[in-house]
């Protein structure tokens, strides 16, 4: 027989008991924060209908508001079975909103929300809420504005913000404002002096006409033991000057095999008018020939000097048997038989000292030729005039009993390379002449002057045969970004 219930209601055998006669917590220890107390509805007189009012059911609302029941209340429809559902639902919800469960206990409540809302995490700081909201309202979350309106403001006490909104607005877009001017003044700028400014290096290659070639024609002397030197019956040349032309020729693009060296006599050096093995003249690129820079050459619009690329002077030879021991200077030869280069700036010095008119030949080698014992007297000469790098060679042949005389001649010869009339190719051979200069891992220059030119200072003492540092090189006008200048640019003195 079931037991009458204390409200004088009925329950069937079975059915759980409420949570005040199991002995369970009341509602304030479960699922809200410690010390949380909740206002106790008053219970539904024991003898009014459950259909009296709509809507006063479970999960019933009228006028947006709904009746809290008393606790053991259970919703039963008239004429329903008891529903054991019912207080199962009522053990797992403390009440109607949704978010407070019996699963949620008050330390785990507390530790991840602030209050009942379910939109405030301790983990929204003043700086999260700062960076994430850029207007004035900081304690207004926009995402919670409904439930604002129906529950009052934030409970969070307002940040202040760091400044007026519309102040820090403006010097934001001031800030963004100069940023912008600046970065399109420096396009601008760039563009401007990139499109007018001078060539880059693979447009001067066009320009030079080098992009279609396959071989590189280079005139240099064929005689001068030493600077540039072809040896009778063989066709490969050595010296100072061929290893300066195989540097410059892979600075171009070219291997050694691609490099075709040409005989070219001094008259031909500016016309760049070299012979071919047949004996034809041929149109050369290059001219490696111990060319000396003049005015009057650079004068010529056929002539086209690059930067020096040694430093050398005038001297006399003679026999080493000549009466005087030591020639200090050019007027001392007067009255003797002197041979030079035609057409060479040692020629042309030689006729202001001497009245004498002086033999003139169109290889050097001729000239010295002329200073072997038992020749006629109609062949013999008693000195000859040139540069020292040239003469060096041929008084170190110990079978020509040769001396070497300092005439101390302030003159600095200048050997350069001539490109003729291909301005663009010019200024690619400066730039690789520039490049061995700037550049203290490129010691070609170096390994040529220590394999060539050193060996001949022990035979000829007291004679200045050439500087043994590459001259001053200063960087041609070639158009590079500040990235690709690596090398740097350094004070040259004024060229002697």
């Amino acid at each position: 027989m079931a037991e009458e219930p204390a409200d004088g209601g009925t329950r069937s055998e079975g059915v759980p008991s409420p949570p005040e006669k199991q002995g369970r917590s009341s509602r304030r220890e479960t699922g809200g924060p410690a010390g949380d107390e909740r206002e106790t509805r008053p219970s539904r007189p024991s003898g009014e209908s459950a259909d009296a009012e709509p809507g006063r059911r479970t999960g019933g609302e009228t006028g947006g508001e709904r009746r809290d029941r008393a606790v053991g209340e259970r919703d039963r429809r008239p004429g329903d079975a008891p529903d054991r559902g019912a207080d199962d639902e009522r053990d797992r919800w403390d009440d109607d909103r949704y978010g407070q469960g019996r699963r949620s206990h008050g330390p785990y409540e507390r530790g991840r929300w602030n209050d009942d809302r379910y939109d405030r995490d301790q983990r929204s700081d003043d700086r999260y809420e700062r960076d994430r909201w850029g207007d004035g309202r900081y304690d207004r979350d926009p995402r919670s504005e409904g439930v604002e309106a129906a529950e009052g403001a934030y409970s969070r006490p307002p940040t202040s913000p760091p400044g007026p909104p519309r102040r820090r607005r403006f010097r934001r877009f001031r800030l963004t404002a100069w940023i912008t001017l600046v970065v399109a003044a420096v396009v601008v700028g760039v563009s401007i002096a990139w499109v007018n400014g001078p060539p880059t290096e693979a447009e001067l290659r066009e320009k030079a006409g080098l992009l279609n070639k396959d071989r590189l024609l280079i005139g240099v002397k064929e005689d001068t033991p030493g600077i540039a030197l072809r040896k009778p019956g063989e066709t490969g040349f050595t010296g100072f000057d061929i290893d300066i032309a195989y540097m410059i020729a892979a600075d171009l693009g070219f291997r050694p095999d691609q490099v075709d060296f040409l005989s070219i006599e001094t008259e031909d050096r500016a016309r760049m008018q070299a012979r071919d093995t047949d004996g034809k003249f041929v149109k050369v690129d290059l001219v490696v020939a111990t060319f000396s820079v003049t005015p009057e050459r650079r004068a010529d619009p056929s002539v086209g000097f690059s930067t020096p690329y040694l430093y050398t002077e005038q001297s006399v030879v003679t026999r080493s048997d000549y009466p005087d021991r030591d020639v200090a200077s050019l007027g001392q030869l007067e009255n003797k038989k002197v041979c030079s280069l035609g057409t060479s700036t040692s020629l042309a010095e030689l006729k202001k000292a001497i009245k004498v008119d002086p033999i003139a030949e169109l290889l050097i080698s001729k000239c010295v030729d002329r200073l072997a014992d038992g020749l006629p007297a109609a062949r013999a000469a008693d000195a000859v005039t040139t540069d020292a790098a040239l003469l060096a060679g041929f008084v170190a042949e110990p079978e020509r009993k040769l001396r070497h005389h300092d005439i101390a001649l302030e003159k600095t010869e200048m050997w350069a390379v001539n490109a003729g009339s291909n301005a663009a190719l010019r200024v690619l051979v400066d730039l690789a002449l520039y490049r061995s200069y700037a550049d203290p891992q490129n010691q070609r220059w170096e390994e040529a002057y220590d394999k060539h030119i050193r060996p001949l200072l022990a035979a000829n003492p007291g004679v200045n045969v050439a500087q043994a540092q590459q001259p001053c090189a200063l960087p041609p006008d070639v158009r590079r970004w500040p990235w690709e200048r690596t090398l740097p640019v350094q004070d040259c003195p004024s060229a002697p």
